[in-house]
């Protein structure tokens, strides 16, 4: 049983990625110099190059026949879709307004949260362990991937008007178009001529994925302890954060659950439901994130909510998976 949890648990992004993650962490607590805007390297070029690789490849790896044939299924993608963007900020804001005693620093990293898209690896993953409708979640976590491009910022332009921090909607719309929207479009347009040519090698783009990845993390944290800006929080504020995100993702599955069963889904659709409505994506966090707080030291302190959402859905999720995996034979 250890050892099949164990399993699952590195097929959803429990790994040596999100060690990396807690090493980039680390390494900018250790060397918050090298990382800053002080240091004699030029980090924001390499990291702009780097998510125009990670989107353009992205979109090389989106086959448009599927994305089309996976419209069938509308009710299915309505839920999931509404869930991810609608129901998750609802659902957020009322939890933030409840427990007033949440160190209101974080509530911009948790509002930021609740209005990014739907993770694609661990979602399909996920789905394809518990036995569920894996067209649906494909179609399902590339296109919450794309719309996270206009909503997220568009949500924040709302939400964000509650905190000390200002977010133009049309500036960085503009920004994500040219950063994340096109190296996409330009992957899916050259889709059928490339894809054939590195399908045997797309597994190894994750590694490039994962190095942007650890650089931002590694550049906000590092900007972040510079500046001493953990310095006034305790462990005991840490874990009400985690405790908060742990409640907000069984709120949200609760609420899912009730929505299909409602709705009278299959047990395979039901299934998809649950986890890519659930499910909020580091990745696009990190570079989404990159861009709406272009200071790294405001932006380690809303990165901080969402990598441990990211830890405890994995987690969380992956024991779901194998549940379900055990008795949906």
């Amino acid at each position: 049983m250890i050892r099949k949890l164990l399993n699952t648990l590195n097929k959803v992004g429990i790994n040596g990625f999100l060690l990396g993650i807690f090493a980039a962490v680390f390494l900018g607590y250790l060397f918050p110099e090298f990382g800053s805007s002080e240091s004699s390297v030029s980090w924001k070029p390499i990291i702009n190059i780097g998510i125009g690789m990670v989107f353009f490849f992205y979109g090389v790896k989106l086959d448009p026949v599927q994305l089309k044939a996976g419209l069938k299924n509308w009710k299915l993608h309505i839920l999931i879709q509404a869930s991810t963007f609608l129901v998750f900020p609802v659902l957020v804001q009322l939890v933030l307004y409840i427990v007033p005693s949440l160190n209101q620093d974080f509530n911009l990293g948790i509002t930021y949260l609740s209005v990014l898209p739907s993770t694609v690896s661990a979602s399909i993953v996920m789905v394809s362990l518990a036995n569920g409708n894996i067209p649906g979640a494909i179609f399902n976590a590339s296109i919450s991937s794309l719309l996270g491009v206009v909503i997220t910022p568009a949500w924040m332009g709302v939400l964000g008007d509650t905190s000390e921090f200002d977010i133009e909607f049309l500036p960085t719309l503009g920004e994500l178009s040219i950063k994340v929207l096109m190296p996409v479009m330009l992957g899916v347009f050259l889709h059928r001529w490339i894809f054939p040519l590195i399908s045997k090698q797309i597994g190894k783009v994750k590694y490039l994925d994962q190095t942007v990845i650890m650089i931002i993390v590694y550049t906000s944290f590092a900007q972040s302890f510079s500046q001493h800006v953990f310095a006034p929080y305790k462990l005991s504020t840490l874990m009400e954060v985690s405790i908060t995100m742990l409640a907000i993702f069984f709120l949200i599955w609760a609420i899912i659950e009730l929505s299909c069963r409602l709705l009278g889904f299959s047990l395979e659709d039901r299934i998809t439901a649950l986890f890519c409505g659930s499910k909020k994506s580091l990745v696009q966090g990190v570079v989404i994130g990159k861009v709406i707080f272009p200071d790294p030291a405001l932006l380690a302190l809303v990165l901080l909510p969402v990598m441990l959402y990211h830890i405890q859905q994995l987690i969380a999720g992956s024991i779901i998976a194998s549940w379900f995996a055990k008795n949906n034979r």
